[in-house]
């Protein structure tokens, strides 16, 4: 028995964190200008670990692939790879990846009293509210997005 696709959701591909060693890729002093270039005088190169930098939690710590424009509004494109943070606590607000009913998501999370809604940032895309029937589980916290340009 194939277990139903929700409506308005992606599929989301999961990875761990690599934990066979760190990689150490160049780091500028110096700031890049998004707006007129600046001379670069002092161009010195450190270190800095990616692994480090966007995981606090090793352990709790996934990545997975967008499939699905339902998140565009937010900058979650298809093809983009969040970085998921399991041991985070879901708050009104917060990008979550979702196990509902069967199927990954991510959405928006919007917490009322007594009433919580999946939503998308694409007008296309229909809010998904949780009922008492649903099965949900809130699997982790979206973290950051890395993007290929």
């Amino acid at each position: 028995m194939t277990p139903k696709k929700p409506m308005n959701t992606e599929s989301l591909n999961f990875f761990s964190p690599d934990e066979k060693g760190e990689m150490d890729v160049p780091l500028s002093n110096n700031a890049v200008s998004a707006g007129f270039p600046s001379p670069a005088d002092d161009f010195k190169e450190k270190r800095i670990s990616l692994d480090q930098t966007l995981i606090k939690n090793k352990e709790a710590t996934f990545y997975a692939r967008v499939s699905g424009k339902s998140m565009i509004g937010a900058g979650l494109d298809d093809g983009d790879l969040l970085v998921i943070d399991r041991s985070l606590e879901a708050e009104h607000g917060k990008i979550a990846v979702c196990f509902l009913d069967g199927e990954f998501t991510v959405k928006r999370l919007h917490i009322e009293k007594n009433a919580m809604t999946l939503m998308p940032e694409n007008e296309n895309y229909k809010p998904i509210k949780v009922s008492k029937d649903s099965d949900l589980l809130i699997w982790g916290v979206v973290t950051y997005v890395i993007k290929a340009v």
